[in-house]
């Protein structure tokens, strides 16, 4: 790390032959930036060649003061300041951390060095003041901005000081400055990022409001229970007081088949008033499984238990209840009590197909891919019609490594289920993890044609029921990697995510219906974010990242929203404060996922 013997600095700069030199060190720099549990363990930076001047006795160097400095020459202050860092690199090998400071300042007197600031900052982070290694790491930083091993002990102070953002500000440059070569920086990147999306998450998640999720969601997550006719005497033929907890009961019901995201609110809000009116008979454990689904569904998973320990203390036949709390339960981490669940559930009524599929949702999501195409078939041979079972047990052969399996599973389904346009979308998303785009395309289209038709009621459709948006994310992200096309697939993911009312209002037409899709799709705004990214329009990226994590549902995947906002945001950063840097990183092909998120 040779640093100490570099030419003296200009008043207007650096000498040619110091530039020369400048660069040399942060070559040496850029294999030597440690993990933060690391890099302070290293000796502060020693000339590699150390003149005659640097190796004399202790006792023949110099005493340097602000006063006598004055009178000293220019080479005068060169030597002197190389004697004095030989001293103090010698004291900081003897743990002398206080005396190794003295010499290093009094090295700084001579030559305001950024090795003499850094090295004098190694000595301040061995005595763990933080404050006093941010101090001189940024007064070599402002004489060299691009010194690697600065911006790492500074940023290992600014964690050490919880100043999270500012930490990942400095790895991050520290990473682009070096390439991406160092694993351990990278990691430090990952690791900040994960501190300050987590705090920012916990302040999101005390004044998040609990609403409902997307339609979009809620339809996939309805839709993995089997339809089953409304219960005996809530069906639209009976006469029912619209006030009444059964009328309410039969509305939220009514609701839940129109598929938009004001049905859907409209059917949390009925459930929970046909409890609060009652009456509801034999009809209570039910309306409380409803109400817990749409709580779930809110986020307010605690209240959402309530709910379905209460259905199943009114009804323990109703298996659905011990289902989707095993659900709730697995994304608790509590593995244990999900499959007590679904025990239960399978001892009060062992032929529930919905049981089987449930639990190989558990087992996918566990990666235990055999155990879960094992129930996904069981799933199958109680229920042949239920069309997801077919889905996911392709998908399942497919992460198994049975492609030949999983397309003749998908090509089975196209047959037996024409008419589902789940099949031609989740064909298609295998199909482009192939690279078989052109395949892939066709079959998003497909759906895409087949959702449209659906959510306008077939062809003179009344066009009141929501489409799943699905397809269409789908179709971007397949025109993005097979052609690169950016245009084509920003106009889908704007086209998913166009507001209901804007539809409603006639102003956009499909096939001359009238379509509502879903504005807080949280797929369709993480898909448009990272094309933006991709094409390096980083500032509007982040705000779509920002509205991901705004439309998240868990604490978990608001961290990871966050996380993405975060890498973007300091990707921002970065090039404001280092504006050399922006080319370099577009230089690097750098322009997808932020440093910490590739």
């Amino acid at each position: 790390m040779s640093d100490a013997n570099r030419g003296a600095r200009g008043a207007t700069g650096e000498t040619a032959a110091e530039k020369k030199k400048s660069k040399k060190r942060k070559g040496k720099n850029n294999g030597d930036t440690k993990d933060v549990s690391e890099v302070e363990k290293a000796v502060p930076e020693t000339a590699s060649k150390p003149s005659t001047a640097s190796v004399e006795a202790e006792e023949e160097v110099p005493e340097v003061t602000e006063a006598t400095v004055q009178s000293l020459s220019e080479q005068e202050r060169k030597d002197y300041a190389a004697k004095l860092k030989a001293a103090g690199n010698k004291a900081y090998g003897s743990k002398d951390y206080n005396h190794a400071i003295s010499l290093y300042g009094q090295a700084i007197l001579c030559k305001a060095d950024p090795v003499f600031y850094s090295n004098r900052a190694a000595c301040w982070n061995a005595m763990s003041n933080w404050e006093k290694v941010i101090e001189d790491t940024t007064a070599a930083l402002n004489l060299d901005n691009e010194y690697v091993k600065a911006l790492n002990r500074r940023a290992n102070a600014y964690e050490q000081s919880e100043r999270y953002s500012e930490a990942l500000l400095d790895f991050t440059a520290s990473c682009i400055i070096d390439g991406f070569r160092n694993d351990q920086s990278a990691q430090s990147v990952e690791r900040l990022l994960k501190k300050v999306a987590e705090a920012k998450a916990k302040t999101i998640l005390a004044g998040k409001e609990k609403k409902l999720p997307s339609p979009t969601f809620v339809s996939n997550y309805l839709q993995s229970f089997r339809p089953r006719p409304a219960p005996a005497g809530l069906e639209d033929h009976v006469e029912l007081d619209e006030e009444s907890g059964k009328g309410q009961l039969r509305k939220g019901l009514q609701a839940m088949q129109k598929k938009t995201g004001d049905s859907y609110a409209e059917a949390d809000a009925a459930f929970s008033k046909a409890i609060e009116i009652g009456g509801l008979d034999e009809h209570e454990a039910y309306a409380y499984n409803l109400r817990g689904t749409f709580k779930y569904l809110k986020g307010e998973t605690e209240e959402a238990l309530a709910d379905l320990n209460k259905s199943i203390e009114l009804d323990s036949t109703l298996t659905q209840s011990y289902v989707k709390r095993a659900s709730m339960h697995l994304e608790q981490g509590e593995r244990t009590a999900a499959a007590a669940d679904f025990e239960a559930a399978e001892q009060q009524n062992p032929t529930d197909p919905d049981i089987f599929y449930h639990r190989a949702q558990l087992h996918f999501i566990l990666q235990e891919f055999s155990a879960a195409a094992t129930s996904y078939q069981k799933s199958i041979d109680l229920d042949p019609k239920f069309i997801f079972s077919h889905i996911q047990l392709g998908v399942t052969q497919y992460k198994m490594g049975s492609v030949a399996s999983s397309m003749a599973t998908f090509r089975r389904c196209m047959k037996n289920f024409p008419d589902v346009p789940d099949v031609y979308n989740y064909y298609g998303e295998l199909l482009l993890d192939q690279q078989k785009f052109q395949e892939a395309v066709e079959k998003f289209e497909r759906a895409v044609e087949m959702e449209k038709n659906s959510a306008g009621g077939g062809e003179g459709g009344s066009g009141k029921v929501g489409m799943n948006v699905l397809p269409l994310i789908n179709k971007a992200l397949a025109l993005f990697q097979w052609k690169q096309d950016f245009k084509a697939a920003e106009d889908l993911c704007k086209q998913a995510l166009i507001s209901e009312s804007f539809y409603l209002r006639g102003v956009i037409s499909m096939l001359n219906k009238v379509i509502p899709v879903d504005p807080e799709c949280d797929i369709a705004v993480a898909t448009m974010a990272q094309l933006l990214l991709q094409q390096g329009k980083v500032t509007d990226a982040l705000t779509y990242f920002e509205r991901a994590a705004e439309l998240s549902r868990t604490e978990g995947e608001i961290v990871n929203a966050l996380s993405y906002a975060e890498a973007t945001r300091t990707q921002l950063e970065v090039q404001e404060k280092y504006p050399q840097l922006a080319s370099r990183l577009q230089g690097m092909g750098a322009m997808g996922p932020p440093p910490g998120m590739r």
